[in-house]
């Protein structure tokens, strides 16, 4: 079955940098596309990133524009999100998702807190 495992989460003050990994298992990876979604403490989940199936084509929500890459090895079933200059307002917990067969999978999350 599908199954998306997010991993690189942690603790990082303002200014630092994380890696995110999303492995994914039970599809062909390299068929989807696939994005990055945050889930701050009493706000709606919303759209980080997202990237085409063979990569040429990423989308970033604003708010993290020129701050945030997302990535993809097709190799390696895994797609990454390279998070640069971390501010407060990105502590949630980040989730990848694909949509296959119409219907969304999700992983269970990481999480990423940024504080000094």
């Amino acid at each position: 079955q599908v199954q998306l495992v997010e991993s690189g989460g942690g603790l990082v003050q303002p200014g630092g940098s994380l890696r995110l990994s999303c492995a994914a298992s039970g599809f062909t990876f390299s068929n989807y596309g696939m994005s990055w979604y945050r889930q701050a403490p009493g706000k709606e989940r919303e759209l980080v990133a997202s990237i085409t199936r063979a990569g040429g084509t990423t989308n970033y929500a604003d708010s993290v524009k020129g701050r945030f890459t997302i990535s993809r090895d097709n190799a390696k079933n895994t797609v990454y999100l390279q998070m640069n200059s971390l501010k407060p307002d990105d502590t949630a917990v980040y989730y990848c998702k694909v949509l296959y067969y119409s219907r969304p999978y999700w992983g269970q999350g990481t999480q990423v807190t940024v504080s000094s």
